[in-house]
């Protein structure tokens, strides 16, 4: 960090630029309303406007006079430009409204700024230390490769636990006092809540990668295979890099249904304990490994624009090569007729066979027997049978609001909604059909829902004329929206 390494970031970094801007605090005590403080993503156009002009008008009222004249939308528009990139302005799927979303630098800057506020809170420095010998045992123990030493470790440490069952066996439990268990808290959810900005920057770095695959393509001259081994090279490095392999653990870990149960029940009887409800922790501390997985999903759906730019510049690529073969079958064409009147003395050319020939033996198809029809000479007569043609206005409609209803019964208890959890507090009543709502609710942005193609859910049901039913499907996981 010499002086011109600082200099070209005083001048460049957004962060540093936000900090020196002269409507720095607007900025930064919108966005943190806005973003940080309700751990919020991808925020409609019109919401985030509408939420600027409430903010506005409440400095402008403080003050009595107009400090910031511009439109809300214009504030949106400037703080989102190329110059100021500060948030970014993007188009989801299926939509036609810009949402808004917080820059990696921007959201370093803001949390800069709230870090330098004056908060009667005490600095966990016990926690923080017991953190780092926890990290430095399991770095330490986790690369031993001798098994003596693995085995000696494992030991003492089957001793201390040995010595803790004999003392609580014994009634002398000891508790953590109310000053630890308000840092334990404290420090457990400023390190959740920073995941999200590690979120924000996993997530900035693919769509880095992305922008630079499609400049390349849009500026290559080369040949094809040399282009697709480049931009794989870069894919599988940053995939395989220490960053890409610890999201790739983190998501497998969240996504799991014993690590969602487990953290819902910590997190619940953790802001249940009366030193920690002290503090008056944020509600939203409840629910925010529902945060990771909403977050997760959109970096993942980031990666996957580096699949559909590579599929899109092939499709590219081959109807320009078709269209280069048939310019060349017609140079060949004219000259065949202009060579016509004058043919060329002897043979200039031979040809075995126009096109070659392939007669595999395991495609020689088996003998098949021909059929024989059965042709009778019937004749048909007209019925008289009396049918009950009640069945015909046998039909029946899902409740989907009911059907939400039981989504939102099953979100308020506290555990992950997959729909078999749901399904199992709320057994279907109307078969395939209701189960076919709940399937279409998930699909809608109503009732969010992350399908997870890896783990299989067998939904069972009572069929009133068929008897015991079941389906086996993908796991559902609906989250609050």
């Amino acid at each position: 960090m010499d002086f011109d390494q600082i200099q070209y970031l005083r001048r460049q970094h957004p962060a540093w630029r936000l900090l020196a801007a002269d409507s720095a605090p607007l900025i930064i005590g919108f966005l943190h309303r806005a973003f940080i403080a309700p751990n919020a993503r991808a925020i409609g156009e019109a919401d985030l406007a509408a939420a600027l002009d409430d903010y506005l008008f409440a400095i402008h009222d403080a003050a009595g006079e107009i400090i910031f004249p511009k439109a809300s939308l214009d504030y949106l528009v400037d703080w989102s430009a190329d110059e100021r990139p500060w948030l970014r302005r993007y188009y989801p799927p299926d939509t036609d409204e810009p949402h808004f979303d917080l820059m990696p630098a921007t959201e370093k800057a803001v949390q800069w700024a709230t870090s330098l506020e004056y908060r009667a809170q005490f600095v966990g420095a016990e926690s923080r230390l017991r953190t780092v010998f926890d990290l430095l045992r399991e770095l330490v123990h986790g690369a031993e490769t001798d098994p003596e030493r693995r085995i000696a470790e494992l030991k003492r440490q089957r001793a201390a636990i040995d010595a803790e069952i004999e003392r609580v066996g014994r009634g002398d439990i000891e508790l953590m006092d109310a000053t630890r268990q308000r840092e334990r808290f404290l420090e457990a959810t400023g390190t959740a809540r920073a995941l999200l900005a590690d979120f924000r920057q996993v997530e900035q770095n693919f769509r880095d990668l992305d922008r630079a695959v499609r400049e390349r393509i849009a500026t290559w001259e080369g040949g094809r295979g040399a282009l697709i081994g480049d931009i794989l090279g870069e894919h599988d490095a940053i995939a395989d890099s220490d960053q890409g392999r610890s999201f790739r653990a983190f998501w497998d870990f969240i996504m799991s249904p014993a690590s969602q149960d487990e953290l819902t029940e910590l997190l619940s009887a953790a802001m249940e304990l009366p030193h920690v409800a002290e503090l008056a922790p944020d509600a939203a501390n409840r629910r925010i490994h529902y945060d990771w997985l909403a977050a997760g999903e959109t970096t993942q759906r980031t990666v996957a624009l580096l699949s559909q730019q590579l599929r899109r510049y092939l499709d590219d690529q081959a109807r320009l090569e078709n269209r280069r073969i048939m310019e060349l079958i017609k140079q060949i064409e004219h000259h065949a007729i202009a060579v016509r009147e004058q043919p060329l003395a002897g043979i200039f050319g031979e040809l075995d066979a126009p096109a070659p020939s392939f007669d595999l033996p395991m495609e020689r198809p088996l003998f098949t027997p021909p059929i024989k029809p059965d042709i009778r000479d019937q004749v048909l007569v007209e019925g008289d049978e009396d049918i009950d043609a009640n069945a015909l206005f046998d039909q029946f409609a899902v409740d989907r609001e009911r059907v939400r209803g039981h989504i939102r019964d099953t979100l308020n208890r506290g555990s992950p909604a997959t729909l078999a959890r749901v399904i199992d507090t709320h057994p279907l009543t109307q078969g395939v059909a209701e189960l076919v709502s709940y399937l279409t609710l998930a699909d809608e942005a109503s009732e969010p829902a992350v399908v997870d193609e890896s783990i299989r859910d067998e939904i069972r049901w009572i069929d009133a004329e068929r008897g015991p039913r079941r389906a086996t499907m993908p796991r559902v996981i609906f989250s609050r929206a």
